[in-house]
């Protein structure tokens, strides 16, 4: 019965559904938010385009049924095809935060309501110093900047009014302010930031913490990491901004379980550059306050001397991390590499002797193995030719039967004889055919023709004679 009773409601008075929470948006400055307002009734009508503040309609836009326009960073289009109005909003800012409408002269009611969240992405290191303005919409009511604990609770850290400026008591270290200028424009100031400052915060109204402004800040960690052998040195340099901690404190520390860190040396306060060395003295820590580094040294490492440590500044608040340094000693392979520096992960280290001789050894062996090669193909090629030469000489001295029908044996007796006074050289062969089944062989050898000028010339001759053995005709 009651849910009939609210349907009537609704249907007989439509402003009561303008009460229906807006749909949530949220997005990143410099992102473009689109949204599309449907109707339902045709004919000439205006559509609006709205700001809801104090429960008024500042319009940003108006149409008429079938045009279409762009102001500033807000564009239009009315689709009376589709019955469909969008919106687009382009390069968003923080200030854009609020409550839109787009509002129809048929309906006494909202086409579609929109809480629109623009956020500020801040990214910083530590050390570093938050400034952010809140926006000017505040003016004339008391403000309070808080960070976001959960969905629901919102931690002040400072507060601030029109009239008068203070700083919560639980504001971290005291580092976080808020100013009003003589513009009336509200600053937040948080300085000396640390990784754990990552978060989202709000510049919210004081009397029930809506908010006006959103602010996710991430804060990163300078680290550097270093490997050493036992008995060995290092050296760790830290840099800072002079101009705003050359007069404070610093010092180094080992991190223990938890946040906590353990101070092993600290330099005085003031603003002239000081040296002092730790009580067992293997760590020495030097603040160039001019150039603003912080030089810490630590002689004869030992293994339990692997963790992770800090450059920080040392004030009555407590430490506040400049650098995180993690450091990883190993044992000695030998008493030579003892002697050796540590040396920074990601830098490039010094080449060694072993370095040199080893890229020296390799040079000399690849020339080597080039050499090697070459003298092989050289005597490949020396080898292949002397085999080509020698055996055209065999093709010139020994004649071949093309049809392959006789075989000579193995059995042969040469003579040679040379006139050395007449420059002549005889040789006599004799060669013995092994016994065959076939018929005798006969060879005939004619001397070739000799020159019509013979003179001046060797003359050689040879003469072959083929005996054959008696034929087993019982075989």
């Amino acid at each position: 019965m009651e849910l009939r009773v609210l349907l009537l409601l609704l249907l007989c008075f439509p402003g009561l559904q303008a009460q229906a929470p807006p749909v949530e948006e949220r997005r990143r400055e410099g992102d473009t938010l689109y949204v599309q307002c449907p109707y339902k009734t045709s004919g000439s009508q205006w559509i609006r385009w709205c700001r809801l503040e104090d429960n008024r309609c500042y319009e940003l836009w108006a149409s008429t049924q079938y045009s279409s326009q762009t102001t500033d960073r807000i564009t239009i289009k009315h689709y009376p095809t589709t019955k469909i109005v969008s919106v687009t909003m382009t390069d968003l800012k923080a200030e854009d935060s609020g409550t839109y409408a787009c509002l129809s002269s048929s309906s006494s009611s909202p086409l579609k309501r929109i809480s629109l969240n623009v956020f500020k992405e801040v990214l910083q290191w530590e050390l570093d110093t938050l400034r952010v303005q809140c926006p000017r919409s505040i003016w004339g009511y008391s403000t309070t900047w808080c960070r976001r604990e959960g969905q629901t609770e919102c931690r002040v850290m400072a507060s601030a009014d029109s009239r008068s400026t203070r700083s919560n008591s639980k504001a971290p270290h005291n580092r976080t302010s808020l100013m009003y200028d003589h513009l009336s424009t509200l600053t937040v100031t948080m300085r000396r930031l640390q990784a754990q400052d990552t978060g989202t915060y709000w510049c919210a109204l004081s009397s029930d913490r809506t908010r006006v402004m959103e602010v996710v800040l991430s804060v990163f960690k300078r680290t550097q990491q270093y490997t050493a052998k036992e008995s060995s040195n290092i050296s760790v340099q830290c840099q800072y901004k002079n101009t705003d901690y050359r007069t404070v404190s610093k010092a180094w520390c080992k991190e223990e379980a938890g946040t906590s860190c353990e101070i092993l040396v600290t330099t005085n306060s003031g603003p002239s550059g000081n040296q002092r060395t730790s009580q067992d003295g293997r760590v020495r820590i030097q603040d160039n306050t001019q150039q603003g580094i912080v030089t810490i040294t630590m002689e004869q490492l030992q293994a339990q001397d692997s963790g992770v440590y800090w450059c920080a500044l040392r004030e009555s608040s407590g430490l506040s991390r400049m650098e995180e340094v993690t450091l990883e000693v190993s044992k000695a392979l030998s008493d030579t590499e003892g002697s050796s520096q540590a040396t920074p992960l990601g830098n490039s280290p010094a080449p060694s002797s072993n370095v040199n001789t080893f890229i020296l050894l390799s040079v000399v062996l690849s020339i080597l193995l080039i050499l090697a090669l070459v003298t092989s193909v050289a005597l490949c090629v020396r080898l292949k030719k002397l085999l080509e030469r020698t055996g055209n000489r065999g093709a010139e001295d020994t004649y071949d039967n093309s049809e392959g029908t006789a075989q000579l044996g193995s059995t042969e007796r040469r003579e040679s004889s040379k006139d050395d006074s007449k420059g002549l050289k005889r040789n006599n062969l004799d060669l013995q055919s092994r016994p065959s089944s076939e018929g005798p062989l006969y060879c005939n050898i004619e001397p070739s023709q000799a020159h019509r000028k013979p003179q001046g010339e060797n003359v050689e001759y040879a003469v072959i004679a083929f005996n054959q053995f008696p034929r087993n005709d019982a075989g």
